[in-house]
């Protein structure tokens, strides 16, 4: 088997790589290897901090069948890139999901997002809206979900509202720690 040594010393070699510690092979230090990706994307020190700053839903009064768009203002607050999830909820539940890609560029600190959410198979009643976007590596996590106070409204198609009103308005929950000027606002 002609070779087969040398796969041997490659295999040997890269394990060694892998399993031993930074520097220790050449003395100095001990500190772990990591391969791409190993770090969480960025670096070993990256503070990943991602905030769900504003959500706004229209239309809070809806018959059974429409479809109610919602605007998501994600803020990237530290440092770190790559592409992850932002999910609408109603209710608590997962109800549409988006991939966005944040942190390519450092001046771009803001990402609007949109979402329309089909409510034919929904049945009546008051759903409370939100929007939620996680990465396991948060600093802090407890600004990763926002929920917008008033509910959404969904009577059966065709039916009144309560109290004679119309279909429509709309509803918007900010952050207050939110510096609205990032938007224009």
């Amino acid at each position: 088997m002609p070779g087969s040594g040398r796969m041997f010393w490659l295999a040997i070699g890269v394990l060694a790589t892998i399993a031993l510690p930074g520097k220790a092979v050449f003395g100095g230090t001990a500190g772990p290897v990591l391969l791409a990706e190993m770090d969480g994307g960025g670096g070993g020190d990256t503070n990943i901090d991602l905030a769900v700053r504003q959500v706004k839903v229209s239309p809070v009064r809806a018959h059974a069948g429409d479809v109610i768009h919602v605007d998501v203002v994600i803020e990237n607050k530290a440092e770190g890139s790559r592409t992850s999830s932002a999910d609408l909820l109603a209710n608590g539940k997962v109800v549409a999901s988006h991939l966005f890609t944040w942190g390519w560029s450092p001046g771009d600190r803001v990402y609007q997002l949109s979402f329309d959410w089909d409510t034919r198979k929904v049945p009546p009643g008051e759903y409370r809206i939100g929007a939620q976007a996680f990465v396991a590596e948060d600093s802090s996590p407890f600004d990763n979900m926002l929920e917008v106070t008033q509910p959404v409204l969904i009577v059966p198609a065709g039916s009144a509202f309560p109290g004679g009103g119309a279909a429509g308005g709309s509803a918007t929950e900010t952050d207050p720690r939110f510096d609205k000027s990032l938007i224009g606002g």
